[in-house]
């Protein structure tokens, strides 16, 4: 970056605070936040369901949906977002079936965006679910079989809450690493933070500033995910500490 004036600099600070960053917060909360949730929920959705196929003790054709499941995570971890977001959003119009899909399949921007996040993050959140799951001893499942609970209100009375605390932490990051992983949207044509930054560096050829500022917008983001993250520790703790008093 070249040296400025005081009169340059005076203007690109006032350009700074009075166009570039409120563009850079509308996109972020228009798009990057609302992609990010929306995406997260979803995959927490399907980890969920992935997670529990996958420790079931069911044999027989559920072995099938089991390995087409243990199939799906194994495809999401082993391939690049950027290549999945390109697959779903510039492949799958080639996907031409005659009387089936004869145009293929065309998604909006938000929407291919919206499924590949929400598939990438549900295939890693799986992972931990599973983990966080089959981390809670085995006598607590024998516990509640003894007193007449099923598997399922077992699951949902017993296990799960002693998971949620175990997969808190690694789910709080995954949510800030997808956060930041939506700025690969803007390889899709979404105009989130990245791409606004991209457009406003086009036009003021100042791309060191414009990359920096939509960097310390992100970085501002996932402090704040960071401290959230701290709390839901904490008041989950502190729960799990009344629970037992109570028992």
């Amino acid at each position: 970056m070249s040296c400025f004036s005081r009169k340059e600099l005076s203007k690109i600070l006032h350009s700074i605070f009075t166009d570039y960053l409120p563009q850079i917060f509308a996109a972020g909360f228009k798009y990057t936040i609302t992609l990010a949730i929306i995406s997260f929920i979803l995959g927490l959705i399907i980890a969920l369901v992935t997670a529990l196929v996958r420790i079931s003790d069911k044999g027989g054709g559920f072995l099938i949906i089991k390995a087409i499941f243990r199939f799906y995570v194994w495809l999401f971890r082993s391939t690049p977002l950027l290549v999945q977001l390109f697959i779903v959003y510039f492949g799958l119009p080639y996907l031409k079936i005659p009387g089936l899909l004869p145009n293929g399949i065309k998604l909006a921007p938000f929407t291919a965006g919206i499924i590949t996040f929400s598939l990438n993050t549900g295939a890693y959140a799986s992972e931990t679910i599973r983990a966080a799951i089959q981390s809670v001893p085995r006598e607590q499942w024998e516990a509640a079989a003894s007193i007449g609970m099923n598997r399922g209100k077992t699951l949902r009375r017993i296990i799960l809450p002693q998971a949620l605390k175990v997969s808190i932490p690694p789910l709080s990051n995954s949510f800030i690493g997808l956060v930041k992983d939506t700025s690969l949207a803007s390889s899709i044509t979404i105009v989130e933070m990245f791409e606004v930054s991209q457009q406003i560096a086009a036009e003021n050829y100042q791309p060191l500033i414009m990359y920096s500022l939509v960097a310390l917008v992100y970085a501002l983001f996932c402090s704040v995910l960071s401290w959230l993250q701290g709390w839901l520790e904490k008041a989950s703790s502190r729960h799990s500490k009344e629970s037992e008093a109570e028992a």
